[in-house]
């Protein structure tokens, strides 16, 4: 479905030569009595390289169609792949580690996530805002830091290491915010 380029939005993907980008910065510019130009910037889902675009208002571009399905993340294969499996037909696909990057530390095994199709092919993963994990090994707290807002490492069940407040101890839950990895709090049975 082609789109006018004064009609596209940051988060919008779009297809140029058989590839998808995401628009990451939008800015529509007028200056004086001249034409208006559009400049955007764009990532590849594919190889996560940059790119700019200087646009007409009246250049089309190419909408992709994506698919978002409800999956659960089943484990990890030798070859670095994620297998998911989709919740409604109960298939299972690999998703290429590449394609997600980090992501996945913030994922423990049969926890669902929102994957995006384009076609039949996955090309990314959505997470919960903040997820619940266990903390697996914990710097022991020093003596004399409590007057401030100390951090230390520590390291959750999924291999992420993260900061934590001097008081969280192994074998504790926290609460992790998946944008960022900032701790957010300690989570009670």
């Amino acid at each position: 479905m082609g789109v006018k380029a004064t009609e596209l939005r940051k988060g919008v993907v779009v297809e140029i030569d058989r590839d998808l980008w995401v628009i990451t910065d939008y800015m529509h510019h007028t200056p004086g009595n001249l034409r208006a130009i559009i400049h955007v910037k764009l990532r590849s889902l594919k190889s996560g390289s940059t790119k700019d675009l200087r646009l007409g208002s009246g250049d089309i571009l190419e909408v992709a169609y994506l698919d978002k399905k409800d999956c659960e993340y089943l484990y990890k294969e030798s070859s670095g792949d994620f297998v998911f499996m989709d919740t409604e037909s109960y298939e299972q696909f690999n998703v290429n580690a590449e394609l997600i990057g980090d992501k996945m530390s913030y994922v423990k095994e049969n926890t669902r996530c929102i994957v995006t199709f384009h076609g039949a092919n996955p090309i990314g993963i959505e997470l919960p805002a903040a997820v619940v994990l266990e903390v697996i090994e914990a710097d022991p707290a020093v003596r004399g830091n409590t007057a401030t807002n100390v951090k230390k490492d520590a390291v959750v069940e999924t291999g992420l290491k993260i900061k934590v407040p001097i008081f969280i101890t192994k074998g504790e839950k926290v609460k992790i915010r998946t944008e960022d990895g900032e701790f957010l709090g300690r989570v009670n049975d």
